[in-house]
């Protein structure tokens, strides 16, 4: 005889059981574990730390770059090592997306390959590191280039330490841009990268750590203007309103510290280069300026400051020129540049050419040893003042995903909160455990209620049949039926 509790609502009270035990598996996923023990470590020495998703996101963030300048420079997450060529015939792939790491000597040549398309732009960037304490002329520096089969440069790009002698990350890039009047560089197929170093013979021949990196653009649904707007504000606007406020700024490009206008303090040391990350979207334009403090002390030192802007590629946009040091405060500015817009990309001027896309433009802080040398190896106070002026205006119609090339609510957020890259990824990933955890609650809750209802009609059915027929129908039971919560908590 089939047992009671088999019918309806038997299988009702099953379902519930079974997903409170999926509800329950659900609690204890990774991500909550991770998490919990995060807020535990951080609930030491009798002060409670926050336990939301933005408190332990903060909490790792400033420990982060409280390690990472002093340690040197921060390549990207999941960096893929790879070993450039000497010849084309060599040449290890580049995928679109991706960042590698690699190493280049003094005088040296290395060959990567990318495969292209016949509609699709294509950018490729490097980023060289010296060694903390290497020797570097003006002349030396880095070059990128994107070449077709035939050795044709489809674009090229170089970068060198200039007056500002000393070792810090330089950055080029170089690319292939589909345009409808030009025969060049327009096929599909195979395309070669060339990086090259420039290297004086005094200056230090081991070899620079390399971060290279490959990404597409998409090409638009129609055409719109191959020229660049003549006429655009060229005025700097005012210091920005609402008083300095404090923010540390990155290690590399990777871990950037994000931007919005504003004052923004932080202390640099001699040998030190810290980096920020500024959302700049189409129709809209820059302007930064970086103070160095003034310090106790008689000395000069020359090419002591250097700022440079670069482009979501770490193309570089511009320097400022580099600020020369006696112990009092100065200050260096970037000139006025041209607001984001697609056409720029087809002006001769570089920087017109390198504001050719929406999306984090990227400072770059410096200051030489040598100052640490004659005024002390001490934190410098730093100020950067920024200003985004225009009006976002629509991106233009690119038949697929821009990528990296936008700015998105979620980049406006990261940077009004001081968020690198990985932190705001971080960000939304408690931001999402957080919601599941809610939402795990929420479907426990109703769970629970479903037993008990069941529960409770259960034990008034079992009061109504109560007596010699229901005896009778009882004789084939082989035990009292058990219902409660499901014991897998």
């Amino acid at each position: 005889m089939r047992r009671r509790g088999g019918g309806r609502a038997g299988r009702a009270v099953s379902a519930a059981s079974a997903v409170l035990a999926a509800v329950c598996a659900t609690a204890v996923l990774p991500g909550h574990q991770a998490w919990a023990a995060q807020v535990q470590a951080q609930d030491g020495g009798g002060v409670r730390a926050d336990a939301s998703p933005e408190g332990v996101v903060r909490a790792a963030g400033a420990a982060g770059k409280a390690a990472g300048p002093s340690g040197g420079y921060v390549f990207a997450d999941g960096i893929k090592e790879i070993r450039g060529a000497a010849t084309t015939s060599d040449a290890p792939q580049l995928a679109a997306g991706a960042a590698y790491k690699d190493a280049i000597k003094g005088g040296a040549k290395l060959i990567y390959r990318v495969d292209l398309d016949a509609k699709t732009n294509a950018y490729v960037s490097a980023v060289v590191v010296p060694k903390p304490g290497t020797q570097v002329g003006t002349f030396d520096g880095l070059k990128v280039s994107l070449q077709d089969r035939n050795g044709y440069d489809c674009s090229s790009n170089e970068a060198r330490f200039g007056s500002a002698e000393f070792p810090r990350p330089i950055a080029a890039y170089a690319h292939r841009t589909m345009e409808r009047d030009s025969s060049s560089c327009q096929e599909a197929g195979a395309y070669y990268v060339v990086v090259e170093r420039s290297s004086k013979a005094t200056s230090t021949p081991e070899a620079w750590e390399l971060e290279i990196r490959h990404e597409l653009e998409p090409r638009l649904k129609t055409e719109g203007p191959t020229a660049a707007p003549e006429n655009w504000p060229s005025a700097s606007p005012p210091a920005p309103a609402g008083g300095p406020r404090e923010r540390s700024g990155g290690a590399g490009f990777f871990d950037a510290t994000g931007l919005t206008e504003g004052e923004w303090t932080d202390r640099i040391e001699p040998g030190q280069s810290l980096f920020y990350r500024v959302p700049v979207d189409w129709g809209q334009q820059i302007f930064a300026s970086a103070d160095l403090g003034s310090s106790s002390g008689r000395g000069f030192v020359g090419g002591a400051l250097d700022m440079t802007l670069f482009n979501p590629m770490q193309g570089v946009v511009t320097s400022a020129n580099s600020v020369s040091y006696d112990g009092e405060q100065k200050s260096a500015d970037l000139e006025p540049l041209p607001p984001v817009k697609y056409e720029n990309r087809f002006d001769s001027s570089s920087r017109f050419e390198n504001m050719r896309f929406a999306g984090w433009y990227y400072l770059r802080v410096s200051l030489s040893p040598k100052v640490g040398e004659e005024f002390g190896k001490k934190p410098y106070g730093l100020t950067l003042r920024i200003n985004v002026k225009g009006t976002p205006k629509a991106a233009p119609a690119y038949d697929g995903p821009a990528g990296i090339f936008a700015v998105t609510e979620a980049d406006q957020d990261a940077a009004a909160n001081g968020r690198s890259g990985p932190e705001a990824e971080k960000s939304g990933t408690m931001q999402l455990v957080a919601a599941a955890g809610i939402g795990a609650g929420t479907v426990l809750v109703l769970g629970l209620v479903a037993w008990t209802l069941l529960a409770r009609r259960r034990a008034a059915a079992a009061d109504g049949r109560a007596g010699p027929a229901a005896a009778a129908g009882d004789a084939g039971d082989t035990g009292p039926t058990q219902y409660g919560p499901p014991t897998a908590w």
